[in-house]
């Protein structure tokens, strides 16, 4: 009683915040915008969130939270719509969807399975809200007991989790996560401003890779090359049919259900890095073992399609407890998150203990901005729906393009800098061959992110229990063991031998068929040489120095398992798991368009940035790509392209921000916005 007695001030004040006209603008702009990037497969919440990063420095933090709250909370319900309507999942937590949710659109019932979708989504997040509520409550004390210790040992509790479950070969998925982290040790180091894997005399790579960058070029470039190769419309099925109520009746006739993985999305969505990648199967195999008629599933099942969508929209709620109470992304998604939230107003808002502590009215701010913004979205995916039916069956090559001048130039806001482009298109590549060979890209964002504070936290508990144990030897094990500190390493424990034996059944990457060895094997060889040579180079750094010591155990850790990688794929054939190939079946094999002509498209527009500047390269790039590749008429090319320039334009003005500038601006005076 005396917790929720202190806590019930912060209540006043959150509904405070949340109740402004403005605040409620914000959300339902972010629910749109979330709806927009749902729509296309592949793009989800990391690529939206990566979008609005640079948009996130110095606003209001209620107003930015409600935008990325609006977009977060909607994306796992707008996916729906590709899972459905396309037989193609929206992200990696929709999957399931997919089995019964197309086969009911080719029935003409896509009206019902959306609805029933919808419904079980609002549930489930309405669930993880309420959660969430309850969650902060309870632990909010003990969080406020965490000291360095015990947040390292968090941090290796969910980069464990991250590595282990990130796809069916264990090995590479904490392979995946050791890259991304030496990815994020690039620059300066923060103890004594040795350089790691930069030089002063390439000072781009100083300040290290910027988060908008990676979460672009690592999710949303894969996934827009790979649909625009195969030169089609995303659906054939733009009718929607009847059956909206009876889906809802579906969905109320199946609630208990719908409750019990809700629940099953909180407690997934809770553990660090498990949440999108495993969360629908463990729905859908519930929803198949509760049903005592098994021969419909795969076929048309409605609960085939309420079990993973009470799942989906529940684990957010429970995603945004690690998050929110330690500072530890509980997905890919919410490594963004933690990053826009630190560009809030004057960067007075830091997750973790501290924001229980000196910012709980934000914190339930965020809890209740979720459950609105579920509401919200469902209404609007209702709304929207028959609309949205028709804009799935545009050629995608006419919107390729208008995204990526958009993720183009949210990564040059970044850091108003023309490499900040070379940058985007190195880690869109890294993408698309992880992708391909079956590498866990959220393991790999995930790593990218806690590189950070994992090597703070080493670093100050090395340097504190160095100076206890110069005291007394029990004074330095009393401050590196406390019992939460044993507590989570058991939980680690247990979570690695758990996560061992399940590893196999998780697809990281879907359901990607085996190929021949070679171009894995290349690739494989590739990561190992990176590896390497980072190790190579901080242990070239003086020895003294505490900047060589993380990367360098990271890369030793991540080297061994390179190693183990090689040996196994010397040793297995190549039907083998280990050699996972989209190029070799399925749509990636059957595509229209090679990758390299595809690829050279918008190398093409790097290259033209670099010599005319963003704006007069982007209208010969849009000219160019709607003439010759999507093969419009001249006018309608000029059309398309004009409007292509009107929207950028309108948006800088807009936000106030500039255009990458090129070799000619060197030379020539021009006018804003070719300046």
């Amino acid at each position: 009683m005396e917790v929720i007695m202190e806590a019930l001030p912060a209540f006043g004040d959150a509904w405070g915040l949340i109740l402004q006209p403005i605040v409620l603008g914000y959300l339902v702009l972010g629910v749109v915008m979330g709806l927009c990037i749902g729509v296309f497969p592949g793009l989800g919440g990391i690529a939206g969130l990566s979008l609005l990063l640079p948009f996130m420095f110095g606003m209001d933090p209620v107003l930015g939270l409600a935008l990325m709250i609006g977009m977060v909370a909607v994306v796992p319900t707008s996916d729906t719509f590709a899972s459905v309507l396309m037989g193609i999942p929206g992200s990696s937590a929709s999957q399931a969807t997919v089995l019964d949710g197309f086969p009911m659109a080719k029935k003409g019932m896509a009206a019902r399975a959306l609805s029933a979708a919808f419904a079980s989504s609002l549930f489930g997040g309405l669930v993880g809200a309420s959660f969430l509520t309850i969650f902060i409550l309870i632990a909010r004390p003990i969080v406020l007991e965490f000291r360095t210790p015990e947040l390292l040992m968090i941090t290796i509790f969910g980069l464990s989790m991250v590595g282990i479950l990130a796809g069916r070969v264990a090995i590479k998925g904490i392979v995946a996560a050791g890259l991304g982290m030496l990815i994020g040790t690039i620059g300066e180091g923060a103890s004594s401003g040795d350089l790691r894997m930069s030089s002063y005399d390439f000072p781009y790579l100083t300040d290290g890779l910027k988060l908008v960058i990676v979460g672009l070029g690592i999710f949303a470039i894969p996934e827009i090359i790979s649909l625009l190769r195969k030169d089609r419309a995303i659906s054939d099925q733009p009718q929607l049919g009847g059956g909206w109520i009876v889906g809802v009746r579906d969905w109320f006739a199946n609630i208990w259900l719908s409750m019990r993985c809700s629940i099953i999305g909180v407690v997934v969505g809770v553990i660090p890095g498990l949440g999108g990648s495993v969360v629908d199967w463990i729905a859908y195999g519930h929803a198949v073992q509760t049903t005592p008629d098994k021969s419909n599933f795969g076929k048309g099942e409605v609960r085939g399609v309420i079990g993973p969508e009470s799942s989906n929209n529940a684990k957010e709620g429970g995603g945004l407890v690690p998050t929110l109470l330690f500072g530890i992304p509980g997905s890919g998604s919410m490594a963004i998150f933690i990053g826009a939230i630190a560009l809030l107003g004057s960067g007075q808002i830091e997750v973790g203990p501290a924001m229980l502590k000196n910012n709980l009215d934000i914190t339930y701010a965020i809890v209740w901005l979720l459950a609105l913004a579920n509401v919200v979205g469902t209404v609007i995916c209702i709304a929207a729906s028959g609309g949205i039916a028709k804009l799935t069956t545009i050629r995608f090559v006419l919107l390729a393009p208008f995204l990526f001048m958009i993720i183009s130039f949210a990564a040059f806001q970044s850091g108003q800098n023309l490499m900040d482009l070379v940058a985007l298109f190195a880690i869109g590549f890294l993408g698309i061959l992880m992708r391909r060979f079956d590498w866990s890209r959220p393991a790999f964002l995930i790593g990218f992110v806690l590189s950070n504070p994992a090597e703070t936290y080493a670093n100050q508990a090395v340097q504190i229990a160095s100076s206890r144990f110069r005291k007394s030897f029990g004074e330095g094990i009393e401050y590196m063991f406390t019992p939460i500190v044993i507590v989570l390493l058991i939980i680690t424990l247990l979570s690695v031998v758990i996560g061992l034996r399940q590893a196999k059944h998780i697809m990281a990457e879907g359901d990607v068929k085996s190929g021949s060895k070679r171009a894995p094997f290349v690739f494989m060889l590739l990561v190992t040489g990176y590896i390497a040579y980072a190790f190579y180079d901080a242990a070239s750094i003086p020895s003294f120095s505490r900047d060589r010591t993380f990367p360098m155990f990271v890369a030793g850790v991540s080297l061994v398992g390179c190693v183990a990688l090689i040996i196994r794929m010397m040793l297995k054939p190549e039907t083998d798991v280990m050699f996972a190939d989209r190029e070799r079946e399925g749509d990636d094999a059957e595509a229209t368009h090679g990758l390299w002509p595809t690829l050279g498209w918008f190398a093409a527009l790097l290259v033209l940035t670099s010599l005319l500047g963003f704006i007069l390269a982007l209208a010969v790039f849009l000219f160019s790509f709607m003439l010759l590749r999507a093969r419009l008429s001249a006018p309608m090319a000029t059309g398309y392209t004009a409007a292509g320039i009107v929207f950028m334009c309108t948006m800088a003005w807009l936000l106030n921000r500039d255009f990458p500038p090129g070799l000619l601006q060197e030379y020539v005076d021009l006018p804003w916005p070719l300046t």
